[in-house]
């Protein structure tokens, strides 16, 4: 009796695979879209000075969802963001004032965003 049931177990699992063969797997999530890369440069009002280790942030003005970023060695930075418009914005320290903020930049899928520059003075 136990083999009997064991086989007939195995009967509708295969019958259950046959039935369903070849048809689509339909995800019901949308995927999410791929987005683009923000990136600029963080100097001071000598553009030869960089501003290492500062965080730059990416607001997407919509959802208000964050994304950030430190700047390298030479003040560049890059975001990866999904699709979206977006406002950035840099840390400043309490001596400092910022010269050039970049506008706000839309980005759709495969965008390369650069030149989204700053450039921040001490007082």
């Amino acid at each position: 009796m136990r083999l009997y049931n064991v086989l007939l177990g195995c009967l509708v699992v295969i019958a259950s695979i046959a039935c369903h063969w070849n048809k689509p797997v339909v995800d019901p999530t949308p995927s999410p879209s791929v987005g683009g890369t923000i990136a600029g440069i963080v100097s001071t009002a000598d553009s030869s000075v960089a501003v290492p280790g500062r965080k730059v942030t990416a607001t997407e003005i919509t959802k208000g969802e964050h994304y950030e970023s430190t700047t390298a060695a030479n003040g560049g930075y890059t975001i990866k963001v999904p699709e979206g418009t977006y406002r950035i914005e840099i840390e400043l320290r309490p001596t400092e004032t910022l010269i050039k903020q970049p506008a706000q930049t839309r980005i759709t899928n495969g965008d390369m965003d650069s030149g989204r520059d700053f450039v921040i003075t001490a007082r």
